[in-house]
């Protein structure tokens, strides 16, 4: 065969060709043309790698079909699915089998298909017995034919036959060497002519009448053909019928779901619609469906119209409300729900009592499950009325379930042991919602279990969760409205005798001091660092004395801290307090007796003095107890604790900037000071609270905690209260690892994955957090320079080149800036590069002696425009308003720690916006931590204050996150 020049005029073809074993496949050829524009003998089979040469006479389109024809190429086949070199006449003669056909052949249909329908305006040929590719000149039908199958019944047999029509003309097809090109979807040649068809029919149900009139049905039978073929045909395609009856019929449908319970499973919902008395299962996508009715000697099919937009409307509608499929095989349904601790045995009918009158809007019918139970289907809710007493709240509550009404005082038992199903005075069952376990769990198990529903006065929270919520109708009084609406406080007078001002916010801390003594609560002040916890409560104390004396009597109160807050206390008492009369019980030439306390306003002393003197002080009945850094008792089996807790007063207050330090856990021993009982046993707690919180992230349960403890903790930041603080801008720098440095990342990450997923594998990741925070503190290093691991390193560092760029910038500008790291190691690099380029800078870390003196300098001399200060050095005491950039070189785990870093510069006293640049190394553990930070429970983010309790709260998930 000689090779097409395509320097002279040729053409693309397509060609029809009768492979010997895997039939009718199309071949592309290029053709060389004679001089009289003909075609000549020369031809060559054309593919991708070869198609570019004749580019001047080929489109895009045929690009395309090149493509997947050369798919079904017969020697890419065979080295599909055998994977040995072997001659394709070989291969067939010796390897290929009828099995082999029946999986080629629906592959090289598919894409025969493909492109035959886009070769409309391209150049078609049979291609001729002895190869030649231009045989005979093919056309497309300008239209789909049309097929009708005939039946006639007599009293012997059914006869079966297709006429086929094309532009409206019946075509002779029979005994005319026609040929079935392609099967599924049928494509018919005859008489040069490639015809389709409109409707999806099947090629083999024409092939046995290329050459026979009809096929013949014996009576005998004819009731299994009836069923397994005809009815099946109406459904899809034209049928004329002499000897039995089609009727159409249309009717309007109704939707039904059908419950399927699976006991200790997932149950289900069977969705499926009603013509009339005709029922079809929902999703199975036909148009028509066909029932028979056989009578005497009649067959009648009923041939039903479906609407199947309208059927896909109504599986719309359930999936909006929450249900998706229950797999790809079946047409069930199951509810959507990310809470694994579900019970999905009744989910369903949890979901069908809560969108009741959603789906009989919609029409839709529920039918009762199999089985004896009888379920009850309906919308469910609860009306509360709460009525104020001294010391609780009685509760009276009823539950409506469809028509019915219940005490709710009946669903104690059912709702505190996760009991779902009610048994109604009918016999009939309600399913109580899942949600109602998780918001009235804590109410029934604060109730103190008698007939009626009693709830102890601190207990406010659950009642304003209740009032916010959307289960429960809550009615109550208007006293008790304003005791919900606690944010509305009473405005108290300041003392007298109090020398300076409350600034507003520590005003409302002081009336909310107030609005807690009149309802006899006790109350946590957890404002942030530095906003005058000390100033609102001597405010209180000094308002206290004056009312005391003003009804002719005295009180003592206790103030209890750590011994090194002592000389601030008294500092600030004297400035601002000076009529109140302060005695320090510490050291040891204190009192040995009680007696001499009442002869004071406040007696202050220490937590180690009062574990030791506890007896002498629990003889005392104080008016206040206050601790002041309350964390310190955070441990319940602490001797802090236990001797606190022994002492006796009329109101208790706590003081602390964070009365979460490693574990929600801390908050127990707090609030059971203050409010005794407020958060239940401390196995409750952990088992209710804790473990949802820290381990299952449960946002929920972190909610119902916030609402507990809402009323009796009051936390302000500096963003809420300092107002008249210039802005701050953050800015995220993304930066790019350097080659050298990616590769030395990728090294360290590998060493670590490996065995840290190890560790994940084999059940010892619980032992291994040291090593978790070596590995992605190494990891941390080589984000922001390599040498930080490595002396030898001589490589660049992406990070180092844009925070250089960055600072040249800002102190062109005229700027001073902060630079904060974690590492002191980072910070020696940055101090190398400062000193070489002769920029002044001051340095502070952990082991600086002279602090007072480099704050000074850096504030005063202008010319010293850099501070490198290491986190650890750096996050409390120090007061940097000259600056007004902060550059933080590496994020924290915890974004309070960082946020603390930029209060150096964002403080009372500046003037100058700020702005924050955050350097970030991408596709590394930073970019990680900034996603993890995001992600974690609001609640842990407000709460969790150390690195190693963010590692704690660190699963195995995160950590695969974390080093993929």
């Amino acid at each position: 065969m000689l090779r097409v020049d395509s320097s002279k005029p040729c053409q693309l073809i397509y060609a029809i060709a009768k492979h010997e074993y895997l039939g009718y496949v199309i071949e592309p050829h290029i053709v060389q043309l004679n001089p009289n524009g003909e075609f000549s003998l020369t031809y060559q089979r054309l593919f991708s790698n070869t198609a570019t040469e004749f580019i001047h006479c080929i489109d895009e389109t045929d690009l395309k079909l090149i493509k997947i024809l050369e798919d079904i190429e017969q020697g890419n086949l065979i080295k599909r699915y055998y994977k040995k070199p072997i001659r394709p006449y070989e291969f067939f003669s010796k390897i290929f089998t009828e099995q082999m056909f029946d999986m080629f052949r629906p592959k090289i249909e598919k894409k025969v298909a493909e492109v035959l329908n886009a070769l409309r305006e391209k150049s078609i040929y049979l291609m001729s017995k002895e190869g030649y590719p231009a045989g005979r000149k093919l056309t497309i039908a300008d239209e789909p034919a049309s097929i009708l199958f005939h039946f006639k019944r007599n009293e012997t047999e059914i006869r079966y036959y297709p006429t086929i029509k094309y532009q409206g003309m019946k075509i002779e097809f029979m005994f005319r060497n026609a040929e079935i090109i392609c099967n599924h979807p049928a494509w018919l040649l005859l008489d040069d002519v490639l015809y389709y068809f409109e409707r999806d029919i099947e090629g083999k149900k024409l092939q046995p009448f290329l050459n026979k009139r009809y096929i013949a049905i014996p009576r005998s039978s004819e009731q299994s053909y009836m069923e397994r073929f005809v009815a099946p045909l109406i459904e899809k395609h034209h049928v004329h019928a002499e000897g039995f009856t089609i009727n159409t019929e249309k009717y309007d449908a109704v939707p039904v779901l059908k419950p399927i319970i699976v006991e200790g499973g997932t149950s289900q919902l069977q969705l499926y619609f009603k013509y009339s008395g005709y029922v079809f299962p929902a999703g199975d996508g036909r148009q028509v469906s066909v029932r028979i009715d056989h009578q005497g000697d009649d067959y009648i099919f009923h041939r039903i119209k479906r609407s199947v937009t309208w059927e896909k409307g109504r599986l719309q509608v359930l999936e909006n409300l929450g249900l998706k499929a229950a797999s790809s095989l079946f047409q069930n349904l199951e509810v959507v729900t990310d809470n694994e601790d579900t019970d999905h045995s009744l989910s369903i009918l949890d979901w069908l009592n809560q969108n009741h009158d959603e789906l009989t809007r919609q029409g839709f019918v529920i039918e009762q499950p199999e089985g004896n139970k009888r379920y009850l289907f309906g919308s469910s809710k609860i009306d509360l009325q709460v009525n104020e007493h001294n010391d609780w709240f009685d509760i009276y509550a009823v539950v409506f379930f469809g028509p019915y009404q219940v005490p709710f005082i009946e669903l104690r038992n059912h709702i505190l042991n996760k009991k779902k199903e009610f048994v109604l005075p009918s016999g009939e069952i309600a399913v109580i919602p899942e949600k109602w376990f998780s918001q009235y769990s804590n109410l029934l198990h604060f109730t103190d279990g008698s007939a009626d529903l009693k709830l102890r006065k601190h207990h406010i929270g659950i009642i304003n969760e209740l009032a916010e919520g959307e289960l429960a109708t809550v009615t109550m009084n208007r006293k008790l409205q304003q005791l919900i609406d606690f944010d509305e406080l009473e405005e108290i007078p300041t003392p007298v005798n109090f020398n300076g001002s409350l600034r507003s916010y520590q005003k409302a801390g002081y009336n909310w001091f107030h609005f807690l003594k009149k309802y006899h609560f006790g109350g946590c002040l957890a404002d942030d660092m530095g906003l005058g916890k000390t100033i609102q409560t001597l405010a209180l104390l000094q308002k206290n004395k004056e009312e005391a004396e003003a009804r002719g009597s005295k009180t003592t109160s206790l103030l209890i801290m750590p011994t090194s807050l002592i000389y601030n206390w008294i500092n600030e008492a004297r400035k601002f307090t000076p009529q109140l009369r302060m005695m320090v019980h510490t050291g040891v030439m204190r009192y040995k007796s009680s007696e001499v306390f009442s002869n004071y306003d406040v007696v202050v002393t220490t937590y180690g003095i009062s574990r030791i003197d506890i007896d002498l002080l629990k003889a005392f009945f104080f008016d206040y107890i206050i601790l002041d850094e309350s964390q310190n008792i955070k441990n319940p089996s602490s001797k802090s604790y236990q001797a606190v807790k022994q002492l006796k007063s009329q109101f208790k207050l706590i003081l602390s900037g964070t009365p979460v330090e490693n574990s929600v856990n801390d908050l127990w021993t707090q609030m059971s000071f203050i409010n005794p009982g407020l958060l239940g046993s401390q196995q409750y707690f952990i088992n209710e609270f804790v473990t949802p919180i820290e381990k299952k992230k449960d946002e929920d349960k972190a909610r119902k905690l916030q609402a507990m403890i809402k009323p009796f903790v009051l936390r302000r930041t500096k963003e809420q209260v300092a107002t008249e603080l210039p802005p701050k801008t953050e800015h995220l720098f993304y930066c790019q690892m350097s080659d050298e440095q990616a590769e030395v990342y990728e090294k360290i990450k590998s060493e670590y994955r490996n065995e840290l997923l190890q560790g994940l594998e084999d059940g010892t990741f619980a032992q291994s957090q040291i090593q978790i925070l070596q590995g992605l503190t190494k990891l941390r290093q080589v984000a922001n320079h390599p040498s930080m691991i490595d002396d030898e390193y001589e490589g660049d560092s992406g990070k180092f080149e844009d925070v250089v760029h960055t600072l040249t910038n800002v102190l062109d500008g005229g700027h001073k800036v902060l630079i904060f790291s974690q590492f002191v190691k980072q910070l020696s690099i940055y101090r190398d590069y400062l000193e070489k380029c002769d920029i002044k800078y001051a340095y502070l870390d952990g082991s600086t002696q002279n602090r007072g003196e480099v704050v000074k300098n850096f504030q005063e001399d202008e010319q010293t425009r850099v501070f490198l200060i290491s986190i650890k050095a750096g996050g409390v005491g120090l007061n940097l308003t000259e600056a007004d950039y902060v550059f933080i070189l590496d994020p924290w785990w915890n974004p309070a720690i960082e946020q603390q870093a930029i209060d150096r510069t964002h403080r009372i006293g500046q003037t100058k916006n700020i702005f924050i640049y955050k350097f970030i190394t991408k596709d590394t553990v930073e970019e990680k931590i900034l996603a993890l930070q995001q992600r974690k429970l609001s609640v842990a983010r407000a709460l969790i204050t150390t690195e190693e309790s963010f590692i704690k709260t660190l699963t195995a998930e995160d950590i695969r996150e974390i080093l993929k």
